[in-house]
């Protein structure tokens, strides 16, 4: 039986969360096409044990932030928000590094005014790398000037995001790091031993795009376990992630209530050690 919940900055939180990501327009830029279906999915969610939620003001940009707030502040104390911090969006959608010291405060201060809040739990930095796979260089410019954003009392938690393990290891020289957020789901595996490294240190793994992203993961062979346990290929996806680690928080997306239903009950769907055989040798 898979656990329930890990511990996340200094609280615990239900290892099913929500990803704020699908909230925006298409491309994840500009408003929804319906706002009011958006809000509903939040507090379903909230309503439901969801009691982290993962965002970005760069989602939008602004839109998802606005639409956190509209739905479900004031905040319950229990509800854990995390962001991120480290891009723009151009005028035309692009996704832009913003990675200097005033770049990132800029950042921050636009998180905290759109979530209508006075600190941020946990920021991530989101290291761009090759967009969605992490590449090798020192971000300790960056780390430092999350520091001081921590110091000066904008952050409370810093996270990483698209990061090495060396990256890792040179942020946490710096500040203490509270999550890591690469691509990881049942096809995309580049991170396996990173995995194994940060659940015996305790430290929790976000994975996004836990259902392939863009491009949702196509399997025959998943499409048939899923069968076989009455459930969808999409959460059996899920249910193999919480399966692989403890220490593995999911925070798939969706604007679809239906949607939403559909990934929580993942969260109580138990994998045959055959079916967990043959889902792991998919990505090998």
């Amino acid at each position: 039986m898979t656990k329930t919940s890990f511990p996340l900055a200094g609280r615990t939180v239900n290892r099913m969360g929500y990803g704020a990501m699908q909230l925006a327009g298409p491309g994840v830029f500009g408003p929804p096409k319906d706002r009011a279906a958006a809000v509903a999915v939040l507090r379903e969610a909230v309503e439901s044990g969801v009691d982290h939620i993962d965002t970005s003001d760069f989602y939008g940009p602004h839109v998802t932030n606005q639409i956190i707030r509209e739905a479900l502040h004031p905040y319950a104390d229990t509800l854990t928000i995390v962001t991120k911090l480290g891009a723009v969006r151009g005028g035309d959608g692009a996704w832009l590094p913003a990675q200097a010291p005033a770049d990132l405060e800029r950042g921050a201060q636009d998180n905290l005014r759109n979530l209508g809040l006075d600190v941020l739990e946990i920021a991530n930095l989101r290291i761009m790398g090759s967009i969605h796979s992490p590449s090798e260089g020192s971000i300790e410019p960056q780390v430092t000037a999350m520091a001081e954003l921590q110091r000066r009392g904008l952050v409370r938690h810093v996270g990483l995001s698209n990061v090495t393990s060396a990256q890792l290891a040179e942020a946490r020289r710096i500040t203490p790091i509270v999550c890591v957020q690469n691509q990881y789901n049942l096809v995309q595996r580049e991170d396996e031993a990173l995995v194994d490294e940060l659940a015996g240190q305790g430290i929790a793994y976000v994975p996004f795009f836990p259902l392939g992203g863009f491009t949702p993961i196509q399997s025959d062979a998943l499409s048939r376990i899923a069968e076989g346990l009455g459930a969808t290929p999409r959460q059996v996806a899920l249910a193999w992630l919480l399966h692989r680690a403890p220490n593995i928080l999911l925070i798939p997306g969706t604007s679809s209530l239906d949607h939403l239903r559909e990934n929580l009950k993942a969260a109580e769907l138990v994998l045959p050690a055959s079916a967990l055989a043959e889902l792991d040798a998919i990505g090998r």
